[in-house]
């Protein structure tokens, strides 16, 4: 069985919380999350045991996909800078200029 996505783990997390938060008890809590997502009791039990630990739900992030980019390596270096030292990753901090870049962009035509 192939493993879950961030977003899929993201929505299974969520779900496990919500029926803790409405202190649905642990054997209902299973059977409901095992059903819903297709799960054995192990595998929902685990989810539960999760949630358990969550102050609050998780963020359910997009999808991703990779891409490759060409840029220039004085650009990669300060990328990486960046990157490093605000404990982030290359690819998120290139997603947010790419949206508030286009997220400016006026519709032409």
């Amino acid at each position: 069985m192939a493993r879950s996505s961030k977003t899929e783990k993201a929505r299974k997390l969520n779900t496990a919380h919500g029926l803790l938060d409405r202190q649905v008890p642990l054997p209902e809590a299973m059977r409901r999350l095992s059903h819903r997502f297709e799960l054995s009791d192990r595998q929902a039990y685990r989810y539960l045991e999760e949630a358990s630990r969550l102050d609050r739900p998780v963020e359910v992030t997009e999808p991703s996909v990779p891409i490759t980019l060409k840029l220039p390596l004085h650009t990669v270096e300060l990328l990486r800078k960046h990157a490093k030292g605000h404990a982030m990753t290359m690819g998120s901090i290139v997603a947010d200029a790419l949206k508030a870049f286009l997220g400016t962009r006026k519709r032409h035509g």
